[in-house]
């Protein structure tokens, strides 16, 4: 196929570009709706198992609601006497990275006139229980690393791709979350 065909053709990922532009000269004038508040509860059912809702968050000056509540089960496998009613929450992180990653992809796609035929991102975190589990105190609870692999199929170079892959772990706020220091204050009340 030569070049003048393929760029007849309409790139189509599914993202409104037109939108998202148009929120961000929106959001350039008006730098205060930019300013968003994300929310979730989470209620303890038995054991290990919890479950979380998301349904409202702050934005654009005003509440605002998703069109319907989303619901997340978590537990830990059986293998540590766990009832396995859900993902790890550790998985949930994993998870956030990576849809997080994914859709910064097809909208840079989408922008850069690049048609994407399949996007596959595989994440793996590893993690010693023993810090966890209170065996050594000078071992981390958290992932010793995550690693990060993209199989992405589209009509671009393999350098095309691999600048959409750059540009949006650049602007994903879930990788800016788990590569820098967030505050984080807990209370009880």
């Amino acid at each position: 196929m030569n070049v003048q065909a393929v760029k007849a053709v309409k790139v189509d990922n599914g993202v409104n570009v037109e939108a998202l532009l148009g929120a961000r000269a929106a959001l350039t004038e008006a730098p205060e709706a930019a300013q968003f508040k994300w929310r979730a509860t989470c209620d303890w059912v038995n054991g290990t198992h919890s479950h979380s809702k998301v349904e409202g968050f702050y934005g654009l000056g005003a509440e605002q609601k998703h069109r319907t509540s989303f619901a997340f089960d978590a537990d830990h496998p059986e293998i540590f006497a766990s009832e396995d009613h859900g993902a790890t929450p550790v998985e949930y992180v994993l998870v956030g990275l990576a849809s997080c990653l994914t859709a910064g992809i097809a909208a840079i796609a989408q922008n850069r006139e690049i048609q994407l035929h399949s996007v596959r991102a595989i994440l793996e975190g590893g993690m010693d229980l023993q810090g966890i589990l209170g065996i050594d105190s000078d071992v981390r609870n958290g992932f010793d690393g995550i690693k990060i692999s993209f199989e992405i199929k589209a009509d671009a170079s393999d350098d095309e791709i691999r600048a959409l892959v750059a540009q949006s772990q650049k602007r994903s706020a879930v990788f800016d979350i788990v590569t820098n220091p967030t505050n984080v204050t807990v209370e009880v009340k």
